[in-house]
């Protein structure tokens, strides 16, 4: 991320009121602990150690910039509405009949690598089934769009 995303991020999550100032903590540090945190997905006592903070303080900055970057969520990430369909579909009399509905697939494939999932909580690789799991069964679970489920291959069609 360069200096000028940096800041503009700190400014739009200044905005939300929910990442302040603290007395001994400006929100460009405690941004910085968090993109370092999810960046190289490193522990907490390993940011407390290098920011000189205690392992409370970083924990509690973490999850206010957490929480802002939710509150954004809306300006960030942008859904595919499914009422537009991907030209390789539309054109292609082979592909329309079947994939006219087609949003996405659980494992982000799609004709135009556009398919965006975001779950906080998981910590280096993790299958997908564990994390649709978690997703379905959450307090706010996943939201799956009603309409045809269709199982394949894409290299199948395109080869």
């Amino acid at each position: 991320m360069g200096p000028k995303a940096f800041i503009n991020l700190c400014e739009r999550l200044r905005t939300t009121g929910i990442v302040k100032e603290a007395i001994r903590s400006t929100v460009e540090e405690q941004v910085a602990q968090f993109l370092h945190i999810i960046g190289h997905n490193v522990k907490n006592r390993s940011v407390a150690f290098f920011f000189h903070r205690s392992g409370s303080t970083v924990s509690k900055h973490f999850h206010n910039v957490l929480d802002g970057i939710l509150t954004l969520e809306s300006e960030f990430l942008i859904q595919p509405s499914g009422n537009e369909v991907h030209p390789y579909v539309f054109n292609n009399n082979r592909f329309y009949a079947y994939f006219k509905d087609y949003l996405g697939a659980i494992d982000g494939t799609h004709f135009d690598v556009k398919f965006t999932y975001i779950l906080a909580g998981w910590e280096g690789t993790t299958s997908d089934s564990r994390i649709l799991k978690n997703a379905l069964d959450r307090d706010d679970p996943l939201v799956i769009p009603q309409g045809e489920c269709v199982y394949f291959d894409v290299q199948d069609f395109i080869n």
